[in-house]
């Protein structure tokens, strides 16, 4: 197998449940489902705002290993109240506007914490003919 390429967010759950923020093997990108929590652990009860701060850090993962949201390929939103599409749809297209990945969106019941109104994750590809400076 290729080598892994880790990336880790300092989260506390990633020692505990045993993951990682995300994970490069060759040119594909895995994002684990990304929650909107701001360093200081606030949360903004906005549901575009929640999205705009998932697809923040996303982005900061996705750099770390040399990939960006235009690589994205596939993306899985997780929304708590089905009324709040609209409003992280059009977030994520905004941000996606490039990529246009498979999308899906599932209701849920929950998430771990009640603020949170979406959790996403991503997949990504880097491309291998790519003239791009991805060794940052």
């Amino acid at each position: 197998m290729e080598d892994r390429q880790r990336v880790s967010s300092g989260s506390p759950w990633e020692v505990t449940v045993g993951y990682s923020r995300a994970v490069r093997v060759g040119d594909r990108v895995f994002v684990a489902g990304t929650a909107p929590k701001s360093d200081d652990g606030d949360v903004d009860p906005d549901p575009a705002a929640q999205a705009r701060q998932c697809f923040e850090i996303i982005a900061e993962a996705l750099e770390r290993v040399g990939s960006s949201l235009r690589d994205v390929v596939r993306t899985r939103m997780y929304l708590v109240d089905a009324d709040d599409f609209l409003a992280v749809g059009a977030v994520h297209g905004e941000l996606l506007a490039e990529a246009l990945p498979a999308n899906t969106t599932v209701v849920v019941a929950g998430l771990l914490d009640p603020r949170w109104k979406i959790e996403l994750e991503v997949e990504a590809v880097i491309p291998l003919d790519n003239s791009r400076d991805r060794n940052g």
